[in-house]
């Protein structure tokens, strides 16, 4: 299916970013184990990565497992692992095709050794592709990025590589797992949930939020085309009057 007619190519996101929810209902809905669910949201992945970079984005995160996510039972947790290991796997041909870069956030020393070197991998085979730049979020939690970030300006401040009074929002942003990426004008949840799950604090500042009932393994590129056509049609005044950005 093509872009629709009325979308503005001209007003598209440079970053979206996507808290991807509603596997396990999915999969629960269907009579099948949660891992289920997860294994079929890889489809979903794929539609919206090419969809994304049909529009027009320049960046595109997706919040595939946060800290938190430790906490699920370990059979899942270990089906998650593995599923990672072989959808990067998979998928790194696919990403060569399309010029997509691949790039991960997170605390990504957590992972086991073969997650981390698949991952290594599928990030050295993109890293020379021109096109939109693809950010997987692992193991990862806004206040665990926020709390490291504040501990390596201790360091910096403390061995003099930093004067205190200078830090800013710019040098604090410096110290942030997204420090090369710009900030989401735009985040989307799938599944009805309407709560950021400790995901972009930071960087949401100024984010325009989109809530839809689709669970993830059901959402797609014209999905995603929607959720852009409505951020379209906001005014962001950024804490200005509407006469003023008119």
């Amino acid at each position: 299916m093509p872009i629709p007619s009325h979308f503005n190519s001209e007003n598209v996101p440079e970053h979206i970013a996507i808290i991807m929810d509603g596997n396990g209902r999915w999969a629960k809905q269907n009579g099948k184990a949660r891992v289920f669910g997860h294994k079929s949201g890889v489809k979903s992945v794929r539609s919206v990565s090419e969809g994304a970079a049909e529009a027009g984005v320049k960046f595109l995160t997706l919040y595939a497992f946060s800290t938190e996510n430790w906490n699920r039972p370990k059979a899942e947790v270990m089906a998650l692992m593995q599923l990672l290991v072989t959808t990067i796997a998979g998928e790194t041909k696919t990403l060569n095709k399309n010029n997509i870069r691949l790039a991960a956030i997170g605390d990504l020393a957590s992972f086991p050794g073969n997650c981390q070197s698949e991952l290594e991998k599928a990030i050295k085979n993109t890293s020379t592709n021109t096109g939109m730049t693809m950010v997987l979020a692992l193991s990862y939690s806004s206040r665990w990025e926020i709390v490291n970030a504040v501990k390596s300006l201790l360091i910096d401040v403390k061995s003099g590589i930093l004067d205190a009074t200078n830090i800013d929002e710019a040098i604090f942003n410096s110290y942030l797992c997204t420090k090369n990426i710009p900030d989401p004008e735009l985040i989307i949840r799938t599944s009805g949930e309407h709560r950021v799950s400790n995901f972009l604090l930071w960087q949401a500042a100024y984010s325009e939020f989109y809530f839809t009932d689709i669970l993830w393994p059901d959402f797609r590129k014209e999905n995603l085309w929607d959720a852009i056509i409505d951020f379209q049609n906001r005014e962001r005044r950024f804490g200005k009057t509407s006469e003023q950005i008119k």
